[in-house]
């Protein structure tokens, strides 16, 4: 299982799966969120969510990719930041090993993250960082067999550095 990092906008990564850092009521958003649903087809997206009816935070469930390269979406609630002493390390940790759960279940070999919940959602970056390096990690360790490919997108360079420190502390 290999974790990577890319500067590239996660619409355009030919994945099996991109992930949206999606909202609970898995309604269109602005962000990573706003861009995920314009590219896949705003309708088509819209009405797989309202089929689903929502998602609690920490959790993610799947649609499918509809235009996008990718041939799901998996949508994941991170927690809204609000100072650390709500569960949010614990929430974040399960909305990245929910999504990979959904990807090995739904048989996909790659799978592309933004950095869930470090957006309009307030968390801490370098924070974001650790907790989803060590989801990633983590699930590897408890999945030692698959060879699942974990992407990375993030759109600016400095994202992209404090990525590389959290992949490159161990």
């Amino acid at each position: 299982m290999s974790i990577e990092i890319r500067k590239i906008s996660i619409t355009e990564i030919a994945a099996d799966a991109i992930v949206n850092a999606a909202n609970e009521h898995l309604a269109e958003g602005g962000g990573v969120c706003g861009a995920i649903f314009s590219a896949a087809g705003s309708a088509e997206l819209t009405k797989a969510c309202a089929e689903i009816g929502g998602c609690a935070t920490g959790r993610a469930v799947i649609t499918p990719g509809f235009r996008l390269l990718a041939k799901y979406i998996i949508h994941a609630v991170g927690p809204v930041w609000r100072g650390g002493n709500s569960n949010e390390p614990q929430l974040l940790y399960g909305a990245y090993h929910t999504a990979l759960e959904l990807a090995v279940q739904n048989g996909c070999r790659s799978i592309a993250f933004p950095l869930i919940s470090a957006g309009i959602f307030g968390y801490p970056k370098e924070q974001a960082w650790r907790t989803a390096v060590q989801a990633c990690r983590d699930f590897r360790n408890e999945n030692p067999g698959d060879r699942l490919r974990i992407i990375f997108a993030v759109l600016d360079d400095g994202l992209k550095a404090l990525g590389e420190r959290s992949l490159a502390s161990e």
